[in-house]
Protein backbone atom coordinates (compact mmCIF):
# COMPACT_ATOMS: atom_id res chain seq x y z
CA UNK A 1 0.00 0.00 0.00
CA UNK A 2 1.35 3.47 -1.06
CA UNK A 3 0.96 5.44 2.17
CA UNK A 4 1.33 8.54 0.04
CA UNK A 5 4.32 9.88 2.71
CA UNK A 6 6.47 10.60 -0.13
CA UNK A 7 8.65 13.72 0.42
CA UNK A 8 6.73 14.43 3.66
CA UNK A 9 9.16 16.02 6.44
CA UNK A 10 7.99 13.68 9.38
CA UNK A 11 10.35 14.87 12.86
CA UNK A 12 10.82 11.65 14.75
CA UNK A 13 12.26 11.94 18.61
CA UNK A 14 14.35 9.59 20.11
CA UNK A 15 14.78 8.09 16.58
CA UNK A 16 18.17 6.25 16.88
CA UNK A 17 17.32 3.44 18.82
CA UNK A 18 14.71 0.70 19.57
CA UNK A 19 11.22 1.99 18.34
CA UNK A 20 12.12 4.82 17.16
CA UNK A 21 14.79 3.72 14.88
CA UNK A 22 12.10 1.59 13.39
CA UNK A 23 9.87 4.06 12.73
CA UNK A 24 12.57 6.09 11.15
CA UNK A 25 13.14 3.32 8.59
CA UNK A 26 9.30 2.42 7.84
CA UNK A 27 8.90 6.00 7.10
CA UNK A 28 12.15 6.26 5.22
CA UNK A 29 11.18 3.43 3.01
CA UNK A 30 7.83 5.20 2.33
CA UNK A 31 10.10 7.84 1.19
CA UNK A 32 9.40 10.48 3.63
CA UNK A 33 12.52 12.84 4.38
CA UNK A 34 13.19 11.57 8.32
CA UNK A 35 14.57 14.02 10.96
CA UNK A 36 15.59 12.28 13.72
CA UNK A 37 15.74 13.96 16.62
CA UNK A 38 18.20 12.63 19.19
CA UNK A 39 20.73 13.62 22.09
CA UNK A 40 23.76 12.03 20.62
CA UNK A 41 25.17 12.81 16.98
CA UNK A 42 27.03 9.86 16.98
CA UNK A 43 23.70 7.82 17.53
CA UNK A 44 21.61 9.61 15.38
CA UNK A 45 24.16 9.35 12.47
CA UNK A 46 24.16 5.57 12.39
CA UNK A 47 20.72 5.32 11.79
CA UNK A 48 21.04 8.22 9.03
CA UNK A 49 23.71 5.91 7.37
CA UNK A 50 21.70 3.00 7.25
CA UNK A 51 18.76 4.76 5.78
CA UNK A 52 20.87 6.35 3.36
CA UNK A 53 22.74 3.83 2.15
CA UNK A 54 19.35 2.00 1.69
CA UNK A 55 17.95 4.74 -0.47
CA UNK A 56 16.57 6.37 2.08
CA UNK A 57 16.36 10.09 2.67
CA UNK A 58 17.25 10.98 6.84
CA UNK A 59 18.74 13.42 8.32
CA UNK A 60 20.20 14.26 12.06
CA UNK A 61 19.48 16.99 14.28
CA UNK A 62 20.81 17.01 17.81
CA UNK A 63 19.04 18.06 20.95
CA UNK A 64 18.59 17.42 24.90
CA UNK A 65 14.99 17.36 25.16
CA UNK A 66 14.28 17.35 28.40
CA UNK A 67 15.98 21.45 28.00
CA UNK A 68 12.40 23.45 26.73
CA UNK A 69 15.36 25.22 24.98
CA UNK A 70 16.81 22.54 23.03
CA UNK A 71 12.78 22.02 21.90
CA UNK A 72 12.35 25.29 20.55
CA UNK A 73 15.61 25.59 18.58
CA UNK A 74 15.57 21.90 17.15
CA UNK A 75 11.97 22.83 15.84
CA UNK A 76 13.49 26.18 13.89
CA UNK A 77 16.65 24.22 12.48
CA UNK A 78 14.53 21.55 11.10
CA UNK A 79 12.12 24.30 9.80
CA UNK A 80 15.11 26.33 8.52
CA UNK A 81 16.60 22.84 6.64
CA UNK A 82 13.04 22.16 4.96
CA UNK A 83 11.15 25.04 5.10
CA UNK A 84 8.22 22.71 6.61
CA UNK A 85 6.83 19.77 8.66
CA UNK A 86 4.37 17.62 8.00
CA UNK A 87 4.35 15.16 11.10
CA UNK A 88 5.46 15.03 14.12
CA UNK A 89 6.22 11.74 16.12
CA UNK A 90 6.62 12.09 19.56
CA UNK A 91 8.49 9.17 21.02
CA UNK A 92 11.59 9.91 22.92
CA UNK A 93 11.32 8.99 26.62
CA UNK A 94 12.70 6.40 29.57
CA UNK A 95 11.25 4.41 32.03
CA UNK A 96 13.84 5.71 34.80
CA UNK A 97 12.05 4.07 38.01
CA UNK A 98 11.18 7.11 40.35
CA UNK A 99 8.76 5.47 42.32
CA UNK A 100 6.60 6.83 45.61
CA UNK A 101 9.13 4.91 48.01
CA UNK A 102 12.68 5.48 46.08
CA UNK A 103 11.62 8.97 44.51
CA UNK A 104 12.09 13.02 45.69
CA UNK A 105 10.29 15.50 44.13
CA UNK A 106 13.48 16.98 41.64
CA UNK A 107 13.33 13.16 40.78
CA UNK A 108 10.04 13.03 39.83
CA UNK A 109 10.11 16.43 38.20
CA UNK A 110 13.18 15.86 36.02
CA UNK A 111 11.14 12.84 34.76
CA UNK A 112 8.25 14.78 33.80
CA UNK A 113 10.45 16.79 31.78
CA UNK A 114 12.22 13.08 29.89
CA UNK A 115 9.25 11.77 29.10
CA UNK A 116 5.92 14.19 28.88
CA UNK A 117 6.89 18.41 28.88
CA UNK A 118 8.92 17.80 25.55
CA UNK A 119 6.27 16.40 24.32
CA UNK A 120 3.91 19.70 24.49
CA UNK A 121 6.86 21.31 23.66
CA UNK A 122 7.79 19.52 20.00
CA UNK A 123 4.04 20.25 18.93
CA UNK A 124 3.66 23.46 20.10
CA UNK A 125 6.64 24.91 18.21
CA UNK A 126 6.01 22.26 15.79
CA UNK A 127 2.15 23.00 15.28
CA UNK A 128 2.51 26.36 12.99
CA UNK A 129 3.89 24.03 10.69
CA UNK A 130 1.30 21.53 11.08
CA UNK A 131 -1.44 24.06 10.45
CA UNK A 132 0.19 24.66 6.67
CA UNK A 133 0.66 21.56 6.07
CA UNK A 134 -2.61 19.98 7.56
CA UNK A 135 -0.45 17.43 9.26
CA UNK A 136 -0.86 15.07 11.78
CA UNK A 137 1.11 13.93 15.22
CA UNK A 138 1.60 10.51 16.79
CA UNK A 139 2.26 10.12 20.55
CA UNK A 140 4.00 6.62 22.12
CA UNK A 141 3.14 6.11 24.79
CA UNK A 142 3.19 2.76 27.56
CA UNK A 143 0.81 0.53 28.86
CA UNK A 144 2.12 2.06 32.05
CA UNK A 145 -0.17 4.56 32.04
CA UNK A 146 -3.38 2.64 32.10
CA UNK A 147 -1.83 -0.24 34.42
CA UNK A 148 0.89 0.92 36.07
CA UNK A 149 3.77 -1.25 36.86
CA UNK A 150 5.22 -0.73 40.75
CA UNK A 151 8.14 1.76 41.19
CA UNK A 152 7.79 4.09 38.70
CA UNK A 153 5.02 6.93 39.27
CA UNK A 154 7.09 9.69 36.92
CA UNK A 155 6.98 7.26 34.07
CA UNK A 156 3.15 6.56 34.67
CA UNK A 157 2.36 9.81 35.42
CA UNK A 158 4.26 11.01 32.14
CA UNK A 159 2.20 7.82 29.99
CA UNK A 160 -1.09 8.55 31.97
CA UNK A 161 -0.55 12.57 30.55
CA UNK A 162 0.36 11.50 26.86
CA UNK A 163 -2.72 9.92 26.54
CA UNK A 164 -4.33 12.86 28.08
CA UNK A 165 -2.59 14.86 25.83
CA UNK A 166 -3.58 13.12 22.53
CA UNK A 167 -7.43 13.26 23.11
CA UNK A 168 -7.11 16.82 24.23
CA UNK A 169 -4.93 17.82 21.06
CA UNK A 170 -7.35 16.51 19.02
CA UNK A 171 -10.29 18.51 19.93
CA UNK A 172 -8.46 21.46 19.97
CA UNK A 173 -7.10 20.90 16.51
CA UNK A 174 -10.24 19.98 14.38
CA UNK A 175 -10.84 23.16 13.22
CA UNK A 176 -7.20 22.87 11.63
CA UNK A 177 -7.72 19.22 10.05
CA UNK A 178 -4.91 18.27 12.27
CA UNK A 179 -5.18 14.36 13.34
CA UNK A 180 -3.30 13.13 16.65
CA UNK A 181 -3.47 9.61 17.80
CA UNK A 182 -1.40 7.69 19.94
CA UNK A 183 0.16 4.22 19.85
CA UNK A 184 0.30 2.62 23.09
CA UNK A 185 3.28 0.14 23.80
CA UNK A 186 3.03 -3.15 26.10
CA UNK A 187 6.01 -5.71 26.09
CA UNK A 188 7.97 -4.80 22.82
CA UNK A 189 11.45 -6.11 22.30
CA UNK A 190 13.84 -3.37 21.72
CA UNK A 191 17.55 -2.96 22.93
CA UNK A 192 16.69 -1.47 25.84
CA UNK A 193 14.05 -3.98 26.83
CA UNK A 194 17.30 -6.92 26.17
CA UNK A 195 19.16 -5.16 28.80
CA UNK A 196 17.13 -4.51 31.42
CA UNK A 197 16.18 -8.35 30.57
CA UNK A 198 19.82 -9.15 30.84
CA UNK A 199 20.18 -7.87 34.33
CA UNK A 200 17.98 -10.36 36.10
CA UNK A 201 19.59 -13.74 37.25
CA UNK A 202 16.86 -15.47 35.70
CA UNK A 203 16.52 -13.57 32.69
CA UNK A 204 15.41 -16.37 30.03
CA UNK A 205 12.80 -17.62 32.64
CA UNK A 206 11.56 -13.88 33.51
CA UNK A 207 11.51 -13.62 29.38
CA UNK A 208 9.59 -16.96 28.92
CA UNK A 209 7.33 -15.99 32.14
CA UNK A 210 6.72 -12.72 30.20
CA UNK A 211 5.75 -14.13 26.71
CA UNK A 212 3.41 -16.74 27.50
CA UNK A 213 1.03 -13.27 28.95
CA UNK A 214 0.92 -11.81 25.86
CA UNK A 215 -2.13 -13.43 24.23
CA UNK A 216 -1.61 -13.09 20.63
CA UNK A 217 0.69 -15.89 19.65
CA UNK A 218 2.88 -15.64 23.53
CA UNK A 219 5.52 -13.03 22.13
CA UNK A 220 6.97 -9.58 22.36
CA UNK A 221 5.36 -7.13 19.78
CA UNK A 222 8.49 -6.08 17.33
CA UNK A 223 9.79 -2.19 17.09
CA UNK A 224 8.70 -3.23 13.14
CA UNK A 225 4.75 -3.48 14.32
CA UNK A 226 4.60 -0.12 16.32
CA UNK A 227 6.67 1.65 13.44
CA UNK A 228 4.00 0.01 10.75
CA UNK A 229 0.89 1.75 12.74
CA UNK A 230 2.80 4.98 13.43
CA UNK A 231 3.48 5.32 9.89
CA UNK A 232 -0.58 4.54 8.82
CA UNK A 233 -1.99 7.01 11.24
CA UNK A 234 0.88 9.46 9.62
CA UNK A 235 -0.85 9.14 6.21
CA UNK A 236 -4.08 10.04 4.75
CA UNK A 237 -4.87 6.18 4.53
CA UNK A 238 -6.27 6.89 8.17
CA UNK A 239 -7.86 10.44 7.31
CA UNK A 240 -11.19 10.09 9.79
CA UNK A 241 -8.93 9.02 12.78
CA UNK A 242 -8.37 10.96 15.65
CA UNK A 243 -8.24 11.19 19.10
CA UNK A 244 -7.48 7.24 19.27
CA UNK A 245 -4.84 5.06 21.79
CA UNK A 246 -4.60 2.22 19.74
CA UNK A 247 -3.02 -0.83 21.71
CA UNK A 248 -0.35 -2.69 19.55
CA UNK A 249 0.21 -5.14 21.76
CA UNK A 250 -0.98 -8.69 20.93
CA UNK A 251 -4.06 -8.21 23.47
CA UNK A 252 -1.74 -7.66 26.17
CA UNK A 253 -3.72 -5.25 28.17
CA UNK A 254 -7.63 -5.66 27.26
CA UNK A 255 -7.37 -10.02 26.64
CA UNK A 256 -8.55 -12.36 28.91
CA UNK A 257 -5.45 -14.64 29.29
CA UNK A 258 -6.82 -16.31 31.53
CA UNK A 259 -9.69 -17.58 28.60
CA UNK A 260 -7.04 -16.83 25.90
CA UNK A 261 -4.98 -20.06 27.49
CA UNK A 262 -8.00 -22.32 28.04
Amino acid sequence: MDLQLKNKVIVITGGAKGIGKAMAQVFANEQANVAIVGRKASDNQIVVDEITEAGGKAFQFVAELSKPEDCESVIKAIITQFGRIDGLVNNAGVNDGVGLENGNYADFMSSLHKNVVHYYLMAHYALPELIKSKGAIVNITSKTGETGQGNTSAYAAANGGRNALTREWAVELLKYGIRVNAIMVAECWTPAYETWIETLADAQEKLKEITSKIPLENRMTTAEEIANMAAFLMSNKSSHTTGQIIHVDGGYVHLDRALANA
